[in-house]
């Protein structure tokens, strides 16, 4: 833990209790406590989306992005702090997940740079690193926006430069950042029309902020370990439970996932439960139903059966599922493999899939390898690399298939020495139509080229349920309503799947297309589907349909319009 400076070496002044420098091993510690502050707020980070859509990602990817940083020191005894940062940075690199992990680890890139070769980190060091971290963030944005996480960025390192000229103490810097960031992550609604709207702050900047927060609490001896922290009042939808969706390896304490319906009693205290159950596991959620309630846990193999006990104290048990879940990751491991074979000199096509129905078609179009991912499990960094890096051939081209998930996938263009090229599709309909312009003989400049004048040929649909009320574009949307978006644009919402579908075929102008894909999602029935397609058919006679499972989650359809 970090310790107060001291006079003589890094001596300790006994009547002061200020902290003057750091070195590689309070850095260590310090990244270790904010990691797990910021675990714990990583619910309230999520909450922050724009769109009232279930898929809010950004805690969980910062979470997962600085869990890869921390095991690059975990096991180490360094005390050179420059080691100890460029270390942090390389492993928040290849564990960037999502644009905001992205962009963190350039933060942390930044951070390590300015503390190069250098033994231990002062005031002016500390100033030197968060102008630095500012620079590097912005440089790797190609076009920065403002009220975002880069904005918070900036507006920390003004406020280091200022009070460093009269302050040397880091822990009294720290606070004087904290609060230069609070100001500016509050004010990020007003340099962002579309967070005002949507009556939030930007969501990467509340993260950053939790990291710092996390690592002045610990400088100053606070507690750190408070439990999971969920937004005020938190009650999902039950399309919303996120059960089965992990990243990569189960934390220590998360063998077994449970989830149980029930009907809640009269006198049914959300917050309450919500607190109770914190005593019991993580990855806590809760989410309601007409006149049922479900409730998803992780805990350790001692407790499995513990949240049904608590549950019952609660209302009357209907539903439980208990999933072990070490097996469950180990058949994800060696889950369905959808790759094709490559040879030397052909063009490879890596595309990115939220399910497997997706995959499976992806695969049909010749994809060399399938990454699953999508809305809250984006690939990291490392992932998107190690799917290409090992194939015979050095041209290769990335279908991220998400706006999120495209930056991730330019860190590791930068990082192969392989001719890769990144065609910036922001959904699946996107990659279908580039796939569409595949040939592995053909040139490599000329398919790229041509991938990407695909992408204006297809409009994407996407039809979900709203996990929140509010007014957006013009859009009045209420909780547990069906809203559309086109093209990520929210463009309607009703209380019925088949009005928003028809709505949002209204709005793309489809009696002007020729073809409408529909890919359904893992939760959604055939008579749905089924009825659905009808619908359409009955609207369009005239344009070709056609159906596929895509298996995704979050959305019950995504439609491909062309």
């Amino acid at each position: 833990m970090v310790q107060p400076s001291q006079d003589s070496g890094s001596g300790k002044n006994e009547a002061s209790e200020m902290i003057t420098s750091i070195d590689g091993a309070d850095l260590k510690d310090l990244i270790n406590k904010s990691l797990l502050w910021l675990k714990h707020h990583q619910a309230v980070i999520n909450a922050l989306n724009v769109f009232p859509v279930p898929d809010g990602d950004t805690g969980t990817n910062m979470y997962l992005t600085m869990q890869s940083a921390y095991k690059e020191i975990e096991n180490s005894e360094e005390k050179n702090i420059g080691k100890v940062s460029q270390q942090v940075a390389q492993g928040a690199l290849m564990g960037a997940r999502g644009n905001s992990g992205v962009i963190l680890s350039q933060l942390l890139r930044g951070f390590a740079r300015a503390l190069d070769h250098e033994e231990r980190m002062d005031a002016v060091l500390l100033n030197k690193a968060f102008a630095e971290s500012r620079n590097t963030a912005y440089k790797g944005v190609v076009k920065p926006v403002e009220g975002t996480i880069l904005t918070v960025a900036k507006d920390m390192a003004s406020a280091s430069e200022d009070i460093v000229e009269t302050e040397t103490d880091l822990v009294a810097i720290l606070k004087g950042i904290l609060s230069a960031g609070d100001v500016s992550l509050e004010n990020t609604p007003n340099l962002l029309p579309i967070l005002k709207q949507a009556g939030v702050v930007d969501s990467g900047g509340k993260g950053l902020l939790i990291i710092l927060e996390g690592i002045y609490r610990a400088a100053i001896g606070e507690k750190i370990d408070i439990g999971e922290v969920q937004p005020e009042n938190t009650l999902l939808n039950l399309d919303e439970i996120n059960q089965n969706s992990m990243h990569n390896e189960i934390e220590p304490g998360q063998d077994f996932e449970v989830v149980v319906d029930f009907a809640p009693s009269e006198n049914f205290e959300l917050q309450q439960f919500y607190k109770e159950l914190e005593t019991i596991g993580t990855s806590i959620q809760v989410g309601e139903g007409d006149k049922l309630y479900r409730m998803h846990i992780h805990v350790a193999t001692e407790k499995k059966y513990e949240p049904i006990e608590k549950v019952g104290e609660f209302g009357k048990v209907q539903k439980i599922y208990i999933e072990n879940l070490l097996e469950q990751m180990e058949q994800l491991s060696s889950e369905m493999d959808f790759s094709n074979e490559i040879e030397d000199g052909q063009v490879a096509i890596i595309a990115v899939s939220p399910g497997n129905g997706i995959s499976k078609i992806f695969q049909s179009l010749g994809v060399a390898k399938v990454i699953s991912g999508g809305q809250t499990m984006n690939p990291s960094t490392n992932e998107i690399l190690d799917a290409f890096e090992d194939l015979p051939t050095d041209k290769v081209i990335i279908l991220p298939n998400n706006k999120n998930i495209i930056m991730a996938s330019e860190a590791a263009q930068k990082l192969s020495k392989k001719q890769v090229e990144v065609i910036p599709t922001t959904s699946i309909p996107q990659g279908m139509v580039a796939c569409l312009r595949y040939d592995p003989q053909a040139e490599f400049e000329e398919m790229v080229e041509e991938m990407k004048e695909s992408l204006e040929e297809v409009d994407t649909g996407e039809i979900t349920t709203a996990t929140r009320s509010i007014e957006i574009n013009g859009v009045n949307v209420k909780k547990g309503e069906v809203i559309s978006l086109l093209n990520g644009k929210l463009i309607h919402s009703s209380k019925s799947i088949n009005k928003s579908c028809q709505e949002l075929l209204k709005i793309a102008k489809t009696e002007d297309k020729e073809h409408i894909t529909l890919f359904y999602g893992e939760n959604t029935d055939d008579a749905m589907v089924e009825k659905l397609s009808e619908l359409i058919t009955k609207a369009y006679p005239d344009h070709e349909l056609e159906v596929h499972n895509g298996g995704q989650p979050h959305y019950q359809f995504i439609l491909a319009i062309e």
